[in-house]
């Protein structure tokens, strides 16, 4: 199989195969976004979809991890995908740049190549660097909406229009950051709009959607005082960890799951009560 990408830089080498299913298994699959490296929330939910019996599409984008402080760690994604492939799950990884408005198409055509119709759509994807109302570039705010609103709103249509019947789920990764981190908390808000929207748009067809704000989780962005501070703050005395999330995006996903829709989850352990 050839290599996928949804950008025009080069991708990697390919990264999994689609396996056909046996006769007796009936194998779903879901589209992760943001799964670029093994420590952050993308890959603790594929972590998870892969046990409970889900074949996986998932895209990453180095050069964002590039500016950011953890920076980029080159054989995460090859890492993650044989450990994913050794639960039994076919997986496929693709890069994509959310901030060019044609690699939406690229990604689905690549999906729907290589994995055929997905069941569940989990946007764990994003673009956040801290800045305030009064710091804040035009092009960092253009980004921010771009990564997190528009190119999340492009892939929720494109999954809601390729949806096999019996239709799937939609699980989008939220905030409620506001002060200090304006485009980050204002694309997030919008996004929470547009996946109420596609609960009621889209419940026709068979598809749920949620947006899950999991509160703070240590994925590599906190420094030692904010780990402290966060962890304090907490009803439980400890911060959330990917996993903790998983589990909730693995139930919106099942079919126990489905009957709710159209809401926006807190699933952060107490933080914001």
């Amino acid at each position: 199989m050839t290599p996928s990408t949804a950008s025009p830089q080069p991708a990697p080498e390919n990264l999994g195969t689609k396996a056909a299913p046996g006769p007796a298994v009936q194998r779903k699959t879901a589209l992760v976004t943001g799964v670029g490296r093994l420590a952050g929330l993308g890959a603790g939910i594929a972590r998870r979809l892969a046990a409970d019996g889900w074949d996986l599409v998932l895209t990453y984008w180095q050069d964002y991890d590039a500016r950011m402080p953890w920076g980029v760690q080159p054989d995460d994604v090859e890492r993650l995908t044989a450990e994913l492939q050794a639960t039994g799950a076919a997986v496929v990884a693709v890069q994509a740049d959310f901030q060019d408005p044609g690699a939406v198409d690229r990604l689905m055509a690549a999906a729907a190549n290589e994995a055929g119709s997905l069941q569940g759509l989990v946007l764990s994807h994003a673009e956040s660097v801290d800045s305030g109302i009064l710091d804040t570039s035009i092009e960092s705010f253009d980004r921010h909406f771009a990564v997190n609103t528009r190119a999340s709103w492009q892939v929720i249509t494109a999954f809601a229009r390729q949806v096999p019947a019996g239709g799937g789920a939609i699980v989008a990764l939220t905030s409620d950051h506001t002060a200090f981190n304006l485009p980050y908390g204002a694309s997030k808000g919008a996004l929470d709009r547009i996946v109420i929207a596609a609960a009621r748009e889209l419940g026709p067809l068979g598809i749920s959607a949620n947006a899950l704000n999991p509160g703070p989780v240590d994925t590599g962005w906190m420094d030692e005082q904010l780990r402290e501070d966060l962890a304090g703050r907490q009803p439980g005395g400890r911060l959330g960890t990917p996993a903790d999330v998983a589990g909730t995006v693995a139930f919106l996903l099942s079919p126990e799951g489905r009957w709710v829709s159209g809401q926006l989850v807190k699933a952060d352990g107490g933080f914001s009560a």
